[in-house]
């Protein structure tokens, strides 16, 4: 096996079969780390290279026959193509970004693109439709096809259970993660360093043509109802949208996140989502910011929100968002085959919310209806508008959204449903572990059971329009969202 610097812990064979020596390139399927450095998958696609004396072909492609294919994410993720084509041109590395024009007509193009590679390495993630299609793959392609994890500070196979909460989750992180602080893909990878690059074989181009990035989302059979955001995709736009963050708003991070009247969130997740930034770059640029050393870290492993990393209350916040929870999500993905199933909630969870199923509704609206902003709630109507204009909703509004579907819903599997439907149809870091993490804690995922037992939701935590209204400055936010 080749040896280099990716750590085994990140790295595994997902088919039997071994590298072809005899073949003309290595071949990195970028799929859900898509970007050109601190990336471990790529990291690790040129270490093979170096070895077998091999060119790298990177080839990115995107589907239009996914569920939820609309413009709007369709041209996130083709904004990320752009920028990833940029950076690789005038490298030693051959970029074939590829957008399938109707569904299905790319079928057969990684297993033609594997016939002439030495190594298949591929990007290792555990949500929606990608790991179906990496196990697709490894029962096709004839060489050894490698699935590394580029997710998370934790390797997402280091862990042998699912953690019932993030308490649990964050002790554990707490007695294991320091070892795994000092294993960063590289920030600058060297890419002019590799063998000469090798064009895309002529049968496979003339097939399959790269994407022309000039040609409109009208052109492809997706969802053209769901609009094109204003936030651009790409690495280039994530490190602006990051360092923007990191420079003005996160010493307000603790406090300013749960304001609707404030742009107080960091505005990284559907840059995360679609692999545009690396959590190991965003830890590495926070530490810096921080003065932060490991050291610094506690010595017990109590599970506290705050004080284990020995940072700034922001950073500590920040961290435990973006770690904590936002790794908590791809641990449930990783050991929960039916994590976005209503049969995945606690056993608690799902005791009362049968319990009460039966329990009057002040309100039941249908799909329509919620998509619509179409009911009773002006705050809730407020959250779902923003949902369809800007692709996200304000943090706290989030849960809110979440809580008072399933109140409006005939029962708990109707909301779930209607919580994914939207969320993944217009957010733009919908689709996630993150976001399932999300959805499915409205209904008890990672909490414990509240008192006093409410009509309809039970021993579930109950939340108001009226008790939020009160708790936190909306007027703003109505107003924006009206």
């Amino acid at each position: 096996m080749v040896s280099g610097a990716v750590p085994p812990s990140r790295v595994r064979a997902a088919n039997s079969g071994t590298p072809n020596v005899e073949g003309r390139y290595v071949l990195y399927w970028m799929r859900s780390a898509r970007r050109p450095s601190w990336n471990f998958g790529l990291d690790r696609a040129m270490e093979w290279s170096r070895q077998l004396a091999r060119p790298l072909i990177v080839f990115e492609g995107l589907r239009c026959g996914y569920r939820w294919a609309s413009d709007r994410l369709h041209q996130f993720v083709i904004d990320g193509m752009r920028a990833n084509a940029a950076a690789f041109e005038g490298t030693n590395v051959t970029c074939y970004p590829r957008v399938e024009p109707e569904p299905d007509a790319d079928k057969g193009l990684l297993e033609a693109l594997a016939l002439e590679a030495c190594v298949v390495v591929a990007d290792d993630y555990p949500a929606f439709f990608l790991p179906r299609a990496l196990d697709a793959a490894a029962r096709k392609i004839p060489v050894l096809l490698e699935a590394v994890d580029s997710n998370g500070i934790l390797p997402i196979h280091s862990t042998e259970r699912a953690f019932p909460t993030a308490y649990a989750f964050r002790r554990h992180l707490q007695k294991v993660l320091h070892p795994y602080l000092e294993e960063m893909p590289r920030a600058r990878p060297a890419l002019r360093s590799l063998p000469a690059p090798v064009p895309v074989p002529d049968h496979v181009w003339k097939r399959w043509p790269a994407a022309a990035f000039a040609t409109g989302l009208d052109a492809f059979p997706i969802d053209h109802s769901v609009a094109p955001v204003a936030l651009e995709g790409g690495v280039t736009s994530a490190r602006r949208a990051w360092r923007a963050f990191l420079a003005e708003r996160l010493d307000d991070y603790a406090d300013g996140r749960n304001r609707p009247d404030r742009v107080g969130s960091s505005g990284i997740s559907p840059y995360l989502h679609f692999g545009h930034i690396s959590p190991h770059e965003m830890f590495a640029s926070l530490v810096k910011r921080e003065d932060w050393t490991p050291d610094k870290l506690a010595v017990l492993a109590r599970g506290s929100r705050a004080g284990w990393w020995g940072m700034s209350e922001a950073a500590e916040a920040l961290l435990d968002q973006f770690i904590t929870w936002r790794e908590l999500g791809f641990n449930m993905c990783v050991h929960e085959p039916n994590y976005e199933r209503y049969e995945s909630l606690p056993d608690w969870a799902r005791a009362t919310l049968e319990e009460h199923e039966d329990d009057p509704r002040d309100a039941i609206y249908t799909l329509e209806e919620f998509e619509t902003a179409n009911t009773h709630d002006e705050l809730w109507n407020a959250a779902q508008r923003q949902l369809v204009r800007e692709g996200r909703i304000h943090n706290y509004m989030r849960m809110l959204w979440g809580k008072k579907i399933f109140e409006w819903s005939p029962n708990a599997r109707a909301a779930l449903d209607v919580m994914i439907e939207l969320n993944n149809k217009y957010a733009l870091d919908g689709r996630d572990p993150n976001s399932y993490s999300g959805i499915f804690w409205c209904l008890g995922r990672y909490d414990r059971p509240w008192g006093p037992e409410r009509s309809v939701y039970g021993k579930i935590r109950y939340m108001s329009s009226q008790n939020t209204a009160r708790k936190l400055p909306v007027r703003e936010y109505l107003e924006a969202f009206a």
